[in-house]
């Protein structure tokens, strides 16, 4: 979606201060199968992506489109195929050192899906939470327990001093997303990537938990990636959102825009899945998209929704349709727009 650039080296700086993050062709893949039988996954098919300082975007796709793989290549948890990540200015290496991971994860911080298993059952909350001040010297040694109860009633625990020595069994699905939250802004971070941080929790609080991560976004400024299967949910937390589908982005633009008046097929679907918030799920509207996502080891060319795609016609085959511009930072890549 972005207009072609020339690469430059890594370390070097671009001159738009307005972007903390530019991602540019990114690639995942993956080795799956045992010897004599292997395969290539797939997961991200040359994503590009700007965020600018201050703004939440909304990743959306099913169970298997990439939305993980991304927030985690991003993370460096696992390490890009290939493209560019532009952070602040400054294009990282895809091959970082403990140096370069250190630098980048001081900027950027993920906040993971499942509250249970993203905290070490061994460690205390202060402990949890003492680590990333230390080790990014936000607060020194006789002013770590202080910050880390500041860290507490930032996300709501209060008293602090009621759950600084806890252990994870000892809190509810909702304070251990909390704590979780708590260390992703130890690090005083320019980005935050969200991955689903409310599917586990139960119905009641999830709501809570988005409005607490807008409260945290808008009053320290971050950039956020909120990842999430639903596209009400994201609409109501995003200023624009992409769509994934398959390792490839096919639509993009303003939430309100996605949200009433999608243009791709596949957006369209994940509309009329989405309940709406006056009565339910919307009655009387239908969209036939049977089959399943398709294969990542055999990805046809052409658009990857085509096999499930009712408006499928001749020319969604040869090729990856390219971006359509439809007004008011609104894209999408599908044919039927031209």
């Amino acid at each position: 979606m972005t207009a072609p650039v020339q690469a430059a080296p890594e370390g070097s700086a671009t001159t738009d201060s307005a972007l903390v993050l530019e991602v540019r062709g990114l690639s995942k893949s993956f080795t799956v199968g045992s010897i004599g039988r292997r395969r290539r996954v797939r997961a991200l098919n040359g994503v590009d992506l700007r965020l600018e300082r201050g703004e939440v975007l909304g990743l959306v796709g099913e169970s298997g489109s990439g939305k993980t793989t991304f927030a985690r290549a991003l993370a460096f948890l696992d390490s890009p195929t290939g493209g560019e990540i532009w952070l602040e200015g400054v294009r990282q290496p895809l091959q970082p050192t403990p140096r370069d991971l250190h630098r980048y994860r001081s900027r950027v911080q993920m906040i993971f899906q499942d509250p249970y298993a993203s905290l070490d059952r061994l460690h205390t909350v202060y402990r949890t939470l003492s680590q990333p001040l230390r080790s990014f010297r936000i607060a020194p040694a006789s002013q770590t327990r202080a910050a880390c109860a500041e860290l507490l009633e930032s996300v709501g625990l209060v008293p602090a001093t009621d759950f600084l020595d806890r252990y994870p069994h000892e809190l509810s699905g909702g304070q251990r997303q909390r704590v979780g939250i708590a260390r992703a802004l130890a690090a005083r971070p320019a980005l935050i990537l969200a991955d689903e941080p409310t599917s586990m929790l139960d119905v009641s609080i999830r709501l809570t938990i988005m409005n607490l991560l807008l409260d945290l976004q808008q009053g320290r400024a971050l950039s956020l990636i909120f990842i999430t299967h639903d596209l009400a949910g994201a609409n109501y937390v995003s200023d624009r959102i992409a769509i994934l589908y398959a390792g490839h982005l096919l639509e993009i633009g303003p939430a309100s825009a996605l949200m009433h008046d999608p243009y791709h097929p596949y957006t369209q679907l994940l509309r009329k899945a989405a309940p709406d918030p006056q009565g339910g799920f919307r009655r009387g509207e239908r969209f036939d998209a049977s089959g399943e996502p398709p294969d990542l080891t055999e990805l046809a060319p052409g658009c990857p929704f085509v096999p499930r795609c009712p408006q499928a016609r001749a020319a969604c085959h040869p090729h990856l349709p390219a971006w359509r511009e439809l007004g008011g930072q609104h894209r999408v890549r599908c044919v039927l727009y031209d």
